[in-house]
C-alpha cells in the first residue's frame, strides 16, 4: 500500500499529510503512532488524512503522536488550503471549518467557542471562567472548547513555571473526562499574549492553533484584552479574533516542506 504524503508545519507544530481521497490509507492508532515517531517512522507532532466529504469540499482526520484520534487542529487546519491549493470547506469531527489562503498561510473561521462545564468537558458542573480548581502555585484556570478541550493559567511569569512536570499532571487530572489540552500564558501587552502550550497526546509542542484560540477567548472574556489578539508561541505569532458571542478567527503561517512517499504497510 505505496502512498505519497507531504510534510507540512504550522509555527513549527508538524504534519504528515496524507491525501486519501484517490488512495485510501487503513489508519489505526497504531499504525499513526509508528509513522509520527520521529525515531522509526517519518515523525511529527500530527498525522493529516485529508479525504472526501459530502457536506464540504474535502474531510480532515487529526491523529496526535500517541495514536489518539482527536477532533480539531488549529495549525494543521491552516495548511489545508495550502495542501489543496484552494480556499476550502473543511468537515472535521469539530464541525465545518472555512479556510482561506493569506501571503504566508491562512485564515480560519473556527466557529464559535463552547464555554459551559459539559462542553469543556468537565468531570461536574463548575464556573469555567474562573475555575475553584487549582494545581501547587498555579492560579485559577478558565476553560474553553474550540473543538477540542483546553485549560488556560494566566502566569506572571512562564519561565519559573514546570511546564514539563506540570503539564502531563493536569491533562490526565479525573477533572478532564477527555484529558485536556493544558495552556500557560502571561499577558505581554495590552493585545499581546505569550503562549506555551502541553498538548492532548503531544506533549510539548512548537504551536498549538487551537490553544491560542482557547487562551484568547479566555483573555477577552476575562477583561484582560480586546481582539485581536497577538498570541506569540515558541514557533511564531498567531493573530486570533474574537467578539463574544461570535466565532473565532485565526490568521496565521503554513509551510510546505516537502513532498515523499511510503509503503504504509511497513508501519
Amino acid at each position: 500500500m505505496t502512498g505519497r504524503f507531504s510534510k507540512m508545519h504550522g509555527l513549527g507544530n508538524d504534519f504528515v499529510v496524507i491525501d486519501e481521497r484517490a488512495a485510501p490509507v487503513s489508519m489505526t492508532p497504531a499504525r499513526a503512532q509508528v509513522i509520527a515517531d520521529r525515531h522509526a517512522g517519518i515523525g511529527c507532532d500530527q498525522l493529516i488524512l485529508i479525504g472526501a466529504s459530502e457536506k464540504a469540499d474535502v474531510s480532515m482526520r487529526i491523529f496526535n503522536a500517541d495514536g489518539s484520534e482527536v477532533e480539531a487542529c488549529g495549525n494543521a487546519t491552516r495548511c489545508v488550503p495550502l495542501f489543496v491549493g484552494r480556499d476550502v470547506l473543511i468537515e472535521t469531527r469539530a464541525g465545518l471549518l472555512d479556510a482561506k489562503a493569506v501571503d504566508g498561510g491562512a485564515s480560519v473561521d473556527m466557529g464559535a467557542p463552547n464555554l459551559d462545564w459539559d462542553r469543556i468537558p468537565l468531570a461536574y458542573a463548575m464556573d469555567t471562567l474562573t475555575m475553584p480548581v487549582g494545581w501547587e502555585d498555579l492560579p485559577a484556570p478558565a476553560a474553553v472548547n474550540v473543538g477540542n478541550p483546553h485549560v488556560i493559567f494566566f502566569c506572571d511569569n512562564l519561565n519559573a513555571v514546570d511546564i514539563a512536570r506540570l503539564g502531563p499532571l493536569i491533562e490526565h487530572d479525573p477533572l478532564f473526562p477527555q484529558r485536556v489540552n493544558v495552556n500557560f500564558a502571561q499577558v505581554m501587552g495590552e493585545r499581546h499574549l505569550r503562549l506555551i502550550v502541553w498538548e492532548r497526546g503531544a506533549g510539548l509542542t512548537r504551536a498549538c492553533g487551537t490553544g491560542a484560540c482557547a487562551t484568547a477567548v479566555a483573555a477577552i472574556r476575562r477583561g484582560l484584552m480586546q481582539g485581536p489578539v497577538t498570541v506569540s508561541l515558541p514557533g511564531g505569532d498567531l493573530i486570533i479574533d474574537w467578539t463574544p458571542g461570535g466565532s473565532i478567527q485565526m490568521t496565521g503561517p503554513a509551510t510546505h516542506v516537502f513532498d515523499g512517499e511510503a509503503d504504509w504497510d511497513r508501519f
